[in-house]
């Protein structure tokens, strides 16, 4: 491979495996090396695992309601937006999106972003461990707990919302339990629930805590997928993870996510998975390593499906937003209008912390109708053509450093910048007509030649290339 190459590869990982990269970074990622970078990735430094202490330091100074914005989700929107952009641990919260989007929990009905940001935490610090560890905090966390009535699950009145998601959306996916799977489950969950707190009156919120509570605990037999005991809440997710349908449900998932477009999920059980022999790969991996979440992803993107599947993959309106951010470098200071980039993602269909239904986001072509298409290419093309944004800055310096100067020069300069894309060859003469029209660059005149190449670059971020993972 050539330098090139190695670079649009790399360029590839860093999509998926977080927000996208500068060329600066990735000619500093391609000198590490492919491998050593999926390491990298893989095992932050423990100190950072929230981002850099200054930059996160900064945002709670500057605007402390982003801490515990309380029922105010576009607060908390834009905290965890702010730490997608900023977060030298791209992969951490590309997990915790991951998991956002199979766990999928709203401020609709929880009405408390203070514990939805807890659980984005919670997804910070198990997402790349054992998934069975996962399924155990998952159960205890408050605001799914709320979420999924299972505080008002009780010995003597089963409510079954928790147990039924566990099994249909959680973990295996239906059709591979019965509906007395179901209600022997939610029974094994019978007193785990919110303990009580002060009321938010006069002094504001307190926080939610996980309580089990003993005495609410159906403490009888139950028979669940053929076993037979007097199950608890963990005994349930023990035999849960052991059946095949739960470890290819959440490879799908992952596959889905990291890899390519998969058809949506209530489909699974009728449509064979998009790359047979990848899952099988990843089935065989996540057994064999006991779920171990790391574990499966380093197979993942080490792997030469993984390497082929450029631009198999729609781009979520969160990651439009956080990579266009971070490609730009807006926002790696907490100015006054943080709302606005919490708001950004919902206008194009992803409100993050508010998903529709505990079923969260339709993905691949789902994100795209005439109104998201519209908002994400608008999006990107105001930032990219600003040519006041540092981001902006650098790649014209970088392009005038490099000599760039003929209409041809400035489109692969372009694409190089906006993520090494390779266009179709339809799309890339468009491009070179355009720039065609505007002639040579003339350095004489650098800012008429920062706005030609704003202009180009807002032209790039409007094609299905860059819209695409």
């Amino acid at each position: 491979m050539s330098h090139k190459d190695d670079l649009a590869q790399m360029a590839h990982l860093m999509r998926r495996a977080g927000f996208g990269a500068t060329r600066g970074e990735l000619e500093r990622r391609v000198a590490v090396g492919y491998e050593a970078t999926v390491e990298e990735l893989l095992n932050p430094p423990k100190e950072d695992s929230g981002g850099p202490a200054g930059t996160f330091a900064m945002l709670t100074r500057y605007h402390p309601n982003t801490l515990l914005p309380g029922g105010v989700p576009t607060l908390g929107q834009s905290s965890w937006m702010y730490h997608m952009i900023n977060s030298p641990n791209p992969l951490v919260e590309k997990v915790a999106l991951f998991w956002h989007h199979v766990f999928a929990t709203g401020n609709s009905k929880v009405d408390n972003c203070d514990q939805l940001l807890e659980q984005v935490e919670m997804f910070r610090e198990f997402g790349m461990g054992n998934y069975r560890t996962m399924l155990v905090e998952l159960s205890k966390n408050p605001a799914m707990i709320y979420w999924l009535d299972n505080n008002e699950n009780h010995r003597d009145a089963v409510n079954e919302n928790w147990g039924r998601e566990l099994l249909e959306l959680f973990s295996m996916g239906v059709s591979n339990y019965t509906e007395v799977d179901v209600r022997e489950a939610s029974r094994a969950f019978t007193g785990w629930t919110i303990a009580p707190k002060v009321p938010r009156l006069p002094y504001g919120r307190f926080p939610w805590r996980f309580d089990y509570r003993e005495e609410d605990h159906d403490d009888t037999e139950k028979t669940f997928l053929g076993h037979s005991g007097n199950f608890n809440g963990e005994d349930i997710i023990d035999i849960i993870v052991k059946e095949p349908a739960t470890i290819r449900f959440i490879c799908r998932h992952l596959y889905n996510f990291f890899v390519a477009d998969e058809v949506q999920v209530p489909a699974w059980t009728i449509e064979p998975a998009r790359d047979e022999e990848a899952l099988d790969v990843m089935v065989n991996t996540l057994e064999e390593s006991n779920y171990d979440i790391k574990t499966l992803l380093r197979v993942v993107f080490n792997s030469d499906f993984f390497k082929n599947a450029t631009y198999a993959k729609i781009k979520s309106p969160a990651e439009v937003v956080a990579g266009t951010l971070r490609l730009v470098e807006d926002w790696n200071t907490p100015r006054p209008g943080i709302k606005d980039i919490g708001l950004q993602p919902g206008y194009m269909g992803q409100s993050i912390l508010d998903p529709p239904s505990v079923e969260g986001w339709y993905t691949g072509a789902e994100w795209i109708n005439s109104g998201s298409l519209l908002a994400r290419i608008n999006f990107v093309a105001d930032r990219v053509a600003d040519t006041s944004l540092s981001g902006v800055k650098k790649i014209i310096a970088d392009m005038k450093a490099d000599g760039v100067s003929t209409p041809d020069e400035l489109v692969q300069a372009s694409l190089e910048h906006m993520g090494f894309l390779e266009l179709s060859p339809e799309t890339k003469k468009q491009l070179l007509e355009h720039a065609k029209g505007g002639g040579n660059l003339d350095w004489n005149d650098e800012a008429a030649s920062g706005t030609r190449i704003g202009e180009v670059l807002a032209l790039v971020g409007a094609t299905t290339e860059y819209q695409f993972g």
